[in-house]
């Protein structure tokens, strides 16, 4: 497995742990209707937080575990900043996203 795979694996279990930590993780997903949006980041049916849990998650780790092509740029990092805008208990999640912006981002 090459090194941005297990890379971004870290990411996605800090992610995750981050979530947790916020208390925005949830135990159950949304209607299978609400995943199915075809909206950029499914704004007309899930919060950002549940559209990192239940779309964004899945979707890298399925990538990951195939250890197929990794997009060439995210930029969610800013979409967590306009959403989380005025949270500083944020800071660490954005962090996160800045980190897998980064790491993803191609020349």
């Amino acid at each position: 497995m090459q090194p941005i795979y297990s890379e971004i694996a870290d990411q996605l279990l800090f992610l995750e742990a981050e979530l947790r930590s916020l208390q925005i993780w949830q135990g159950k997903a949304p209607p299978v209707e609400a995943l199915a949006s075809t909206e950029p980041f499914c704004v007309d049916t899930l919060t950002f937080p549940q559209w990192l849990q239940f779309i964004f998650l899945p979707r890298m780790q399925e990538l990951i575990e195939g250890e197929l092509a990794l997009p060439g740029q995210c930029g969610i990092a800013p979409i967590a900043e306009e959403f989380f805008k005025g949270r500083d208990e944020a800071a660490a999640l954005i962090a996160i996203l800045e980190t897998i912006d980064q790491r993803l981002q191609r020349d």
